[in-house]
Protein backbone atom coordinates (compact mmCIF):
# COMPACT_ATOMS: atom_id res chain seq x y z
CA UNK A 1 0.00 0.00 0.00
CA UNK A 2 3.03 1.75 0.86
CA UNK A 3 4.07 1.69 -2.60
CA UNK A 4 1.08 2.11 -4.14
CA UNK A 5 0.59 5.67 -2.53
CA UNK A 6 4.22 6.74 -3.50
CA UNK A 7 3.37 5.58 -7.26
CA UNK A 8 0.15 7.68 -6.98
CA UNK A 9 1.70 10.49 -5.17
CA UNK A 10 4.16 10.61 -8.28
CA UNK A 11 1.90 10.30 -11.31
CA UNK A 12 -0.43 13.03 -9.87
CA UNK A 13 3.10 14.96 -9.72
CA UNK A 14 3.66 14.36 -12.97
CA UNK A 15 0.13 15.49 -13.60
CA UNK A 16 0.20 18.83 -12.23
CA UNK A 17 3.86 19.13 -13.92
CA UNK A 18 2.11 18.74 -17.27
CA UNK A 19 -0.92 20.63 -16.83
CA UNK A 20 1.46 23.84 -15.51
CA UNK A 21 3.72 23.28 -18.24
CA UNK A 22 3.59 26.86 -20.06
CA UNK A 23 4.91 25.35 -23.71
CA UNK A 24 1.15 24.30 -24.17
CA UNK A 25 -0.71 26.53 -26.12
CA UNK A 26 -2.52 29.21 -25.22
CA UNK A 27 -6.47 29.39 -26.15
CA UNK A 28 -7.48 32.01 -28.41
CA UNK A 29 -9.50 34.40 -26.64
CA UNK A 30 -13.06 34.71 -26.74
CA UNK A 31 -12.75 31.15 -27.75
CA UNK A 32 -11.39 29.05 -25.33
CA UNK A 33 -13.06 25.98 -24.25
CA UNK A 34 -14.72 25.10 -20.68
CA UNK A 35 -12.40 23.54 -18.89
CA UNK A 36 -12.82 19.64 -18.15
CA UNK A 37 -10.38 20.07 -14.15
CA UNK A 38 -9.65 22.33 -11.69
CA UNK A 39 -6.55 22.51 -9.93
CA UNK A 40 -5.89 25.01 -6.96
CA UNK A 41 -3.98 24.36 -3.53
CA UNK A 42 -1.16 26.41 -1.49
CA UNK A 43 1.73 26.11 0.32
CA UNK A 44 2.13 27.18 4.07
CA UNK A 45 4.49 27.59 6.62
CA UNK A 46 3.91 27.72 10.29
CA UNK A 47 6.76 28.30 13.27
CA UNK A 48 5.13 26.76 16.74
CA UNK A 49 6.96 27.64 20.27
CA UNK A 50 5.13 26.21 22.47
CA UNK A 51 6.54 27.78 26.50
CA UNK A 52 5.28 24.77 29.60
CA UNK A 53 5.46 26.77 33.01
CA UNK A 54 7.49 24.19 34.44
CA UNK A 55 10.07 22.96 31.83
CA UNK A 56 12.01 24.76 28.74
CA UNK A 57 10.17 25.86 25.77
CA UNK A 58 10.06 23.90 22.59
CA UNK A 59 10.25 24.83 19.06
CA UNK A 60 8.65 23.71 15.41
CA UNK A 61 8.29 24.14 12.19
CA UNK A 62 6.09 22.95 9.91
CA UNK A 63 6.21 23.27 5.75
CA UNK A 64 2.42 22.28 4.97
CA UNK A 65 1.85 22.20 1.09
CA UNK A 66 -1.78 21.16 -0.70
CA UNK A 67 -2.71 19.81 -3.98
CA UNK A 68 -6.80 20.02 -4.78
CA UNK A 69 -7.65 18.69 -8.33
CA UNK A 70 -10.93 17.83 -10.03
CA UNK A 71 -11.58 16.21 -13.53
CA UNK A 72 -15.08 16.33 -14.72
CA UNK A 73 -15.84 13.72 -16.99
CA UNK A 74 -19.01 15.23 -17.96
CA UNK A 75 -21.77 17.27 -16.70
CA UNK A 76 -22.67 14.39 -14.25
CA UNK A 77 -19.30 12.31 -13.46
CA UNK A 78 -16.66 14.09 -11.55
CA UNK A 79 -13.21 12.81 -9.60
CA UNK A 80 -12.13 14.91 -6.53
CA UNK A 81 -8.19 14.12 -5.15
CA UNK A 82 -6.59 16.38 -2.55
CA UNK A 83 -2.97 15.46 -1.24
CA UNK A 84 -0.83 17.36 1.78
CA UNK A 85 2.37 16.93 2.28
CA UNK A 86 3.94 18.01 5.16
CA UNK A 87 7.84 18.59 6.52
CA UNK A 88 8.10 18.59 10.30
CA UNK A 89 11.37 20.31 11.97
CA UNK A 90 12.19 20.64 15.28
CA UNK A 91 12.08 19.40 19.31
CA UNK A 92 9.10 17.49 18.66
CA UNK A 93 10.48 15.71 15.48
CA UNK A 94 13.11 14.62 17.61
CA UNK A 95 11.06 12.44 19.64
CA UNK A 96 10.91 8.30 19.02
CA UNK A 97 7.41 7.17 17.93
CA UNK A 98 6.79 10.74 16.31
CA UNK A 99 6.79 9.93 12.87
CA UNK A 100 4.76 7.13 13.40
CA UNK A 101 2.12 9.26 15.13
CA UNK A 102 2.49 11.55 12.41
CA UNK A 103 1.77 9.22 9.50
CA UNK A 104 -1.44 7.47 11.37
CA UNK A 105 -4.16 6.81 8.92
CA UNK A 106 -7.03 5.53 9.91
CA UNK A 107 -9.00 5.19 7.30
CA UNK A 108 -10.20 1.87 5.43
CA UNK A 109 -7.44 2.23 3.15
CA UNK A 110 -4.09 2.87 4.10
CA UNK A 111 -3.60 6.19 2.30
CA UNK A 112 -1.02 8.04 4.03
CA UNK A 113 3.21 7.52 4.01
CA UNK A 114 5.86 8.67 5.99
CA UNK A 115 8.77 9.12 3.40
CA UNK A 116 11.45 11.23 5.97
CA UNK A 117 11.91 9.80 10.07
CA UNK A 118 15.75 11.03 10.47
CA UNK A 119 16.59 13.24 13.45
CA UNK A 120 14.76 16.11 13.75
CA UNK A 121 13.26 15.69 10.52
CA UNK A 122 9.67 14.30 9.77
CA UNK A 123 8.16 14.04 6.47
CA UNK A 124 4.83 12.40 5.57
CA UNK A 125 2.52 12.18 2.17
CA UNK A 126 -1.29 11.89 2.52
CA UNK A 127 -4.24 11.84 0.33
CA UNK A 128 -7.26 13.24 2.85
CA UNK A 129 -9.58 13.62 -0.66
CA UNK A 130 -9.86 11.21 -3.08
CA UNK A 131 -13.70 10.09 -4.46
CA UNK A 132 -15.98 9.97 -7.46
CA UNK A 133 -18.83 11.78 -7.18
CA UNK A 134 -22.11 11.33 -9.58
CA UNK A 135 -25.36 13.32 -9.52
CA UNK A 136 -27.23 13.27 -13.30
CA UNK A 137 -28.96 15.93 -14.63
CA UNK A 138 -32.16 17.32 -13.78
CA UNK A 139 -33.62 15.72 -17.00
CA UNK A 140 -31.88 12.06 -15.97
CA UNK A 141 -33.09 11.43 -12.49
CA UNK A 142 -30.83 14.87 -11.76
CA UNK A 143 -33.01 13.86 -7.26
CA UNK A 144 -30.02 11.10 -7.19
CA UNK A 145 -26.36 11.94 -6.22
CA UNK A 146 -23.44 9.01 -5.39
CA UNK A 147 -20.32 9.43 -4.01
CA UNK A 148 -17.73 6.85 -3.35
CA UNK A 149 -13.98 7.05 -1.32
CA UNK A 150 -12.13 9.73 0.88
CA UNK A 151 -14.34 12.85 1.20
CA UNK A 152 -16.04 14.55 4.03
CA UNK A 153 -19.14 13.79 5.54
CA UNK A 154 -20.29 17.21 7.12
CA UNK A 155 -23.72 16.65 8.95
CA UNK A 156 -23.15 19.86 11.34
CA UNK A 157 -25.12 22.52 12.46
CA UNK A 158 -23.03 24.46 14.68
CA UNK A 159 -19.91 25.81 14.13
CA UNK A 160 -18.33 24.97 16.96
CA UNK A 161 -19.10 22.05 18.75
CA UNK A 162 -20.73 19.35 16.21
CA UNK A 163 -22.55 16.17 18.07
CA UNK A 164 -24.06 15.22 15.02
CA UNK A 165 -20.47 14.74 13.05
CA UNK A 166 -19.77 11.46 13.68
CA UNK A 167 -17.96 10.83 10.92
CA UNK A 168 -15.33 13.59 11.13
CA UNK A 169 -15.62 15.01 14.48
CA UNK A 170 -12.08 17.83 15.36
CA UNK A 171 -11.07 19.68 18.33
CA UNK A 172 -11.89 23.34 17.85
CA UNK A 173 -8.04 23.97 18.92
CA UNK A 174 -7.24 23.18 16.21
CA UNK A 175 -6.88 25.62 13.45
CA UNK A 176 -4.16 24.82 10.76
CA UNK A 177 -6.26 21.92 8.92
CA UNK A 178 -9.14 23.85 7.82
CA UNK A 179 -10.17 21.25 5.37
CA UNK A 180 -10.97 19.18 7.82
CA UNK A 181 -10.35 14.84 7.75
CA UNK A 182 -11.67 12.79 5.06
CA UNK A 183 -13.82 9.24 5.55
CA UNK A 184 -13.44 6.34 3.48
CA UNK A 185 -17.36 5.56 2.80
CA UNK A 186 -20.08 5.65 0.52
CA UNK A 187 -22.45 8.23 0.14
CA UNK A 188 -26.09 7.67 -1.28
CA UNK A 189 -28.39 10.80 -1.31
CA UNK A 190 -31.91 11.40 -2.63
CA UNK A 191 -33.37 14.86 -3.00
CA UNK A 192 -36.84 14.69 -1.81
CA UNK A 193 -37.82 18.32 -2.57
CA UNK A 194 -37.35 21.82 -1.76
CA UNK A 195 -34.25 22.13 0.94
CA UNK A 196 -35.16 18.52 2.16
CA UNK A 197 -33.12 15.27 1.00
CA UNK A 198 -32.31 11.80 2.64
CA UNK A 199 -28.48 10.79 2.62
CA UNK A 200 -27.21 7.31 3.97
CA UNK A 201 -23.62 6.72 4.47
CA UNK A 202 -21.53 3.64 4.93
CA UNK A 203 -18.55 3.67 6.53
CA UNK A 204 -16.57 0.70 6.77
CA UNK A 205 -13.85 -0.10 8.99
CA UNK A 206 -11.04 -2.60 8.99
CA UNK A 207 -11.97 -3.51 12.57
CA UNK A 208 -15.62 -4.95 11.54
CA UNK A 209 -17.17 -4.26 15.01
CA UNK A 210 -15.97 -0.67 14.18
CA UNK A 211 -17.75 0.12 10.78
CA UNK A 212 -20.29 2.78 10.34
CA UNK A 213 -23.42 3.74 9.00
CA UNK A 214 -26.04 6.44 9.53
CA UNK A 215 -29.16 7.89 7.83
CA UNK A 216 -29.78 11.36 7.74
CA UNK A 217 -33.07 12.93 7.22
CA UNK A 218 -32.72 16.91 6.06
CA UNK A 219 -35.61 19.43 6.00
CA UNK A 220 -36.43 23.18 6.19
CA UNK A 221 -39.73 24.33 7.94
CA UNK A 222 -40.47 28.35 8.12
CA UNK A 223 -36.34 28.98 7.56
CA UNK A 224 -35.27 26.95 10.13
CA UNK A 225 -33.29 24.29 8.78
CA UNK A 226 -33.75 20.41 10.54
CA UNK A 227 -32.33 17.25 10.36
CA UNK A 228 -32.62 13.53 12.26
CA UNK A 229 -30.41 11.00 12.17
CA UNK A 230 -30.28 7.37 13.29
CA UNK A 231 -26.86 5.03 12.94
CA UNK A 232 -24.06 3.30 14.10
CA UNK A 233 -20.67 5.01 14.92
CA UNK A 234 -17.94 2.86 15.51
CA UNK A 235 -18.98 0.78 18.89
CA UNK A 236 -21.72 3.42 19.36
CA UNK A 237 -25.80 3.12 17.95
CA UNK A 238 -26.44 6.76 17.70
CA UNK A 239 -30.06 9.03 17.40
CA UNK A 240 -29.29 12.39 16.57
CA UNK A 241 -30.80 15.94 15.59
CA UNK A 242 -29.89 19.45 14.89
CA UNK A 243 -31.22 22.70 13.74
CA UNK A 244 -30.27 25.81 12.61
CA UNK A 245 -31.97 28.81 12.01
CA UNK A 246 -32.51 33.06 12.55
CA UNK A 247 -33.66 34.46 16.00
CA UNK A 248 -34.43 37.88 16.10
CA UNK A 249 -31.06 38.95 13.80
CA UNK A 250 -29.15 36.25 15.67
CA UNK A 251 -27.91 32.74 14.86
CA UNK A 252 -28.94 30.58 16.56
CA UNK A 253 -28.19 26.43 16.14
CA UNK A 254 -27.94 23.43 17.71
CA UNK A 255 -27.10 19.28 17.98
CA UNK A 256 -27.99 16.76 20.06
CA UNK A 257 -26.51 13.24 19.87
CA UNK A 258 -26.94 10.03 21.67
CA UNK A 259 -24.87 6.96 21.99
CA UNK A 260 -25.75 3.46 23.22
CA UNK A 261 -22.80 1.52 23.30
CA UNK A 262 -23.11 -2.19 21.63
CA UNK A 263 -20.41 -3.86 24.07
CA UNK A 264 -20.30 -3.54 27.67
CA UNK A 265 -16.18 -3.21 27.50
CA UNK A 266 -14.28 -1.85 24.41
CA UNK A 267 -10.57 -3.94 25.21
CA UNK A 268 -7.58 -2.59 23.83
CA UNK A 269 -6.23 -4.94 21.21
CA UNK A 270 -4.18 -2.42 19.67
CA UNK A 271 -2.26 0.28 21.83
CA UNK A 272 -0.28 1.65 18.95
CA UNK A 273 -1.80 4.89 19.17
CA UNK A 274 -1.98 4.97 23.13
CA UNK A 275 2.28 3.84 23.43
CA UNK A 276 2.97 6.31 20.79
CA UNK A 277 1.58 9.11 22.27
CA UNK A 278 2.71 8.51 25.46
CA UNK A 279 6.00 8.27 24.82
CA UNK A 280 5.99 11.85 23.95
CA UNK A 281 4.61 12.40 27.39
CA UNK A 282 6.83 15.48 28.07
CA UNK A 283 6.39 17.24 24.88
CA UNK A 284 3.22 19.60 24.37
CA UNK A 285 2.75 19.34 20.28
CA UNK A 286 0.61 21.87 18.86
CA UNK A 287 -3.10 20.32 17.97
CA UNK A 288 -2.80 21.09 14.16
CA UNK A 289 -0.24 18.64 13.98
CA UNK A 290 -2.40 16.07 15.39
CA UNK A 291 -2.91 12.74 12.87
CA UNK A 292 -6.49 11.58 12.57
CA UNK A 293 -7.15 8.28 14.91
CA UNK A 294 -10.09 5.98 14.55
CA UNK A 295 -12.65 6.20 17.56
CA UNK A 296 -11.53 2.77 19.22
CA UNK A 297 -8.07 4.05 19.14
CA UNK A 298 -9.25 7.79 20.81
CA UNK A 299 -10.66 6.05 23.52
CA UNK A 300 -8.51 3.44 24.02
CA UNK A 301 -5.94 6.93 24.48
CA UNK A 302 -7.91 8.26 26.84
CA UNK A 303 -7.26 5.56 29.38
CA UNK A 304 -5.04 3.10 28.31
CA UNK A 305 -6.95 0.30 29.04
CA UNK A 306 -9.84 -1.70 28.78
CA UNK A 307 -12.57 0.45 29.58
CA UNK A 308 -16.26 -0.09 30.81
CA UNK A 309 -18.59 1.50 28.22
CA UNK A 310 -21.61 3.58 29.27
CA UNK A 311 -24.25 5.26 27.29
CA UNK A 312 -24.24 9.25 27.15
CA UNK A 313 -25.70 11.95 25.52
CA UNK A 314 -24.14 15.14 23.80
CA UNK A 315 -25.69 18.10 23.16
CA UNK A 316 -24.46 21.85 22.19
CA UNK A 317 -26.87 25.08 21.87
CA UNK A 318 -24.54 28.37 19.78
CA UNK A 319 -25.74 31.60 18.87
CA UNK A 320 -23.75 34.89 17.38
CA UNK A 321 -24.41 38.08 16.54
CA UNK A 322 -22.90 40.20 13.84
CA UNK A 323 -22.78 44.19 14.39
CA UNK A 324 -23.35 46.02 10.96
CA UNK A 325 -20.63 48.69 11.08
CA UNK A 326 -16.91 49.45 9.48
CA UNK A 327 -15.33 47.01 12.01
CA UNK A 328 -18.31 44.42 11.22
CA UNK A 329 -18.15 43.22 14.87
CA UNK A 330 -19.10 39.59 16.00
CA UNK A 331 -19.59 37.72 19.23
CA UNK A 332 -20.17 33.93 19.39
CA UNK A 333 -21.37 31.89 22.77
CA UNK A 334 -22.02 28.63 22.84
CA UNK A 335 -22.50 25.40 25.33
CA UNK A 336 -21.80 22.09 25.39
CA UNK A 337 -23.32 19.11 27.98
CA UNK A 338 -22.12 15.68 27.82
CA UNK A 339 -24.07 13.32 30.12
CA UNK A 340 -20.86 11.37 30.87
CA UNK A 341 -17.90 12.77 29.36
CA UNK A 342 -14.43 10.61 29.33
CA UNK A 343 -11.45 11.84 31.43
CA UNK A 344 -8.23 11.62 29.28
CA UNK A 345 -5.09 10.87 30.98
CA UNK A 346 -3.83 13.73 30.27
CA UNK A 347 -4.09 17.79 28.32
CA UNK A 348 -1.70 15.93 25.91
CA UNK A 349 -3.50 13.51 25.03
CA UNK A 350 -6.89 15.85 24.99
CA UNK A 351 -5.23 18.12 22.90
CA UNK A 352 -3.01 16.29 20.31
CA UNK A 353 -5.24 13.16 19.42
CA UNK A 354 -8.44 13.73 17.49
CA UNK A 355 -12.01 13.87 18.60
CA UNK A 356 -14.66 11.81 18.04
CA UNK A 357 -18.64 12.81 18.77
CA UNK A 358 -18.79 11.44 21.80
CA UNK A 359 -15.53 13.14 23.46
CA UNK A 360 -15.86 16.39 22.33
CA UNK A 361 -14.70 17.68 25.87
CA UNK A 362 -13.63 15.79 28.83
CA UNK A 363 -16.52 17.56 31.34
CA UNK A 364 -19.79 17.39 32.06
CA UNK A 365 -20.23 21.43 31.14
CA UNK A 366 -17.83 23.30 28.33
CA UNK A 367 -18.68 26.73 27.66
CA UNK A 368 -17.13 29.25 24.58
CA UNK A 369 -17.13 32.86 24.05
CA UNK A 370 -15.22 34.60 20.85
CA UNK A 371 -15.32 38.41 19.91
CA UNK A 372 -13.61 39.47 16.59
CA UNK A 373 -13.68 42.88 14.64
CA UNK A 374 -11.84 44.29 11.73
CA UNK A 375 -8.59 45.80 12.47
CA UNK A 376 -8.51 47.71 9.11
CA UNK A 377 -10.25 46.35 5.80
CA UNK A 378 -7.63 43.79 5.29
CA UNK A 379 -6.62 42.58 8.89
CA UNK A 380 -9.36 40.84 11.98
CA UNK A 381 -8.44 40.12 15.19
CA UNK A 382 -10.62 37.80 17.45
CA UNK A 383 -10.04 36.73 20.98
CA UNK A 384 -12.05 33.11 22.19
CA UNK A 385 -11.77 31.37 25.46
CA UNK A 386 -13.47 28.13 27.13
CA UNK A 387 -14.11 26.98 30.42
CA UNK A 388 -14.56 23.52 31.83
CA UNK A 389 -16.13 21.91 34.90
CA UNK A 390 -13.01 20.88 36.41
CA UNK A 391 -11.50 24.61 36.75
CA UNK A 392 -9.19 24.55 33.46
CA UNK A 393 -9.41 27.01 30.72
CA UNK A 394 -8.08 28.08 27.41
CA UNK A 395 -7.52 31.99 26.17
CA UNK A 396 -6.66 32.90 22.91
CA UNK A 397 -6.41 34.95 20.26
CA UNK A 398 -5.19 35.36 17.00
CA UNK A 399 -5.04 38.24 13.84
CA UNK A 400 -5.30 37.17 10.41
CA UNK A 401 -3.72 39.68 7.55
CA UNK A 402 -3.96 40.19 3.92
CA UNK A 403 -0.84 40.72 2.51
CA UNK A 404 -1.72 40.40 -1.41
CA UNK A 405 -4.34 38.73 -2.89
CA UNK A 406 -3.29 35.30 -2.48
CA UNK A 407 -1.01 35.97 0.61
CA UNK A 408 -1.89 35.78 4.36
CA UNK A 409 -0.46 35.99 7.34
CA UNK A 410 -1.61 34.62 10.82
CA UNK A 411 -0.89 34.81 14.26
CA UNK A 412 -2.27 33.05 16.79
CA UNK A 413 -1.54 33.02 20.67
CA UNK A 414 -3.08 30.19 23.09
CA UNK A 415 -3.08 29.74 26.84
CA UNK A 416 -3.97 26.65 28.52
CA UNK A 417 -4.55 26.80 32.26
CA UNK A 418 -6.47 25.65 35.34
CA UNK A 419 -7.05 25.45 38.74
CA UNK A 420 -5.07 23.58 40.90
CA UNK A 421 -5.62 19.62 40.00
CA UNK A 422 -7.60 20.43 36.69
CA UNK A 423 -6.69 19.33 33.54
CA UNK A 424 -5.06 21.81 32.13
CA UNK A 425 -3.89 23.37 35.40
CA UNK A 426 -1.68 20.05 36.01
CA UNK A 427 0.56 21.53 33.15
CA UNK A 428 0.10 24.99 32.18
CA UNK A 429 1.39 25.95 29.13
CA UNK A 430 1.28 28.97 26.38
CA UNK A 431 1.50 28.25 22.90
CA UNK A 432 2.22 30.94 19.87
CA UNK A 433 1.97 30.32 16.26
CA UNK A 434 2.72 32.55 13.08
CA UNK A 435 1.49 31.49 9.76
CA UNK A 436 2.54 32.43 6.28
CA UNK A 437 0.44 31.11 3.10
CA UNK A 438 0.07 31.45 -0.43
CA UNK A 439 -2.91 30.33 -1.96
CA UNK A 440 -2.67 29.92 -6.24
Amino acid sequence: MKSAVRLTASLLFGLIILLLNPVLASPIPGLEPAKSWDLDGYIKYMGTYTSPDDSSGISDHLLHQRFNFEYRFDSELRFNVSMRNRLFYGDSAEVPGYGDLIGSDPGYWDMSTTWLDNDAWVGNTQFDRAYIDWKPSEFAGGDWQARVGRFRINWAMSTLWNPNDIFNAYSIYDFDYEERSGADAVLISRQLGFASSLDFVYNPNQDSKLTSFAMRYLSNYESWDLQFLIGKSGFDHVLGAGFAGDLSGAGFRGEFSYFDPQYDYWPVEDAAAYNASASISGIHTPSANAPNINTADVFNAFSGEPQRLVATSVSTLEMDYSFTGPRNWMVRGSVLHISNPTEPDSALLYLNLPLTARTLSFTNWTRYLELGFDISPLSRLTFSSSFYDDGSYFIGANMSYSLANEWSLLMVAQRFDGSSGSLFGVTPSTLGYMQLKWSF
